[in-house]
């Protein structure tokens, strides 16, 4: 069976190490912060906050409390608050060590497309451009394949990109693939998916 949401979260947050300052984009990878456990990892959002908490139990929500995707969540005894341009200045900066994002596309050279899709879905960029030129490591956290069952994974990019040749990992609901030279390598495959279906999934070059 491929992983669901909360079982893509847990393998990416089985990328992290003690000492990483990460932030989490919008969708499934804001619920890595639920899988970080006895990790000393420090999640940073843009919209202001170093320090996120995992996600509230229901009642216990502060509406003060939100992530770059509004949603609520909680502090630590060792948050700290900020406005956007400081925030901003650590992505620029380089001090965040890695992204973990979302993504429409992501081309076999490393180039994403996330933040737009034209005459349908034009949200705005948010963070994610900087993100994508300013952190150590760039982890994609996405399905495999689109609602109509086409590959999410590409040799080329058709939606307007967020970044070239950003992407370092690509975690999927079939598996996990790392962009290398030519192509894509196949890292793991989820539990019951094979290599054959992983690699008929994809577009890609898997190399």
């Amino acid at each position: 069976m491929p992983w669901d949401r909360n079982q893509m979260a847990a393998r990416a947050a089985q990328e992290l190490e003690d000492g990483m300052y990460v932030n989490l984009g919008i969708g499934i990878p804001t619920l890595v912060a639920n899988y970080v456990g006895d990790k000393d990892i420090t999640l940073q959002s843009e919209n202001g906050m170093l320090g996120m908490g995992p996600f509230p139990f229901e009642g216990e929500e502060d509406a003060d409390l939100i992530n770059a995707g509004k949603q609520t969540i909680t502090e630590l005894s060792r948050t700290a608050y900020f406005d956007s341009a400081t925030s901003f200045g650590m992505i620029r900066g380089g001090k965040i060590a890695a992204a973990i994002l979302g993504a429409m596309e992501v081309a076999e050279n490393g180039d994403l497309a996330n933040w737009m899709i034209p005459g349908k879905l034009v949200k705005g960029m948010g963070g994610a451009m900087d993100l994508v030129a300013g952190v150590g490591r760039v982890i994609v956290v996405m399905d495999h394949q689109n609602k109509a069952g086409e590959s999410k994974v590409l040799k080329a990019c058709t939606l307007p990109l967020t970044g070239k040749s950003v992407v370092d990992r690509i975690i999927t609901n079939l598996g996990v693939l790392d962009v290398v030279e030519g192509g894509l390598k196949i890292v793991e495959c989820a539990e019951g998916v094979t290599e054959d279906e992983l690699r008929a999934a994809t577009e890609a070059t898997i190399v």
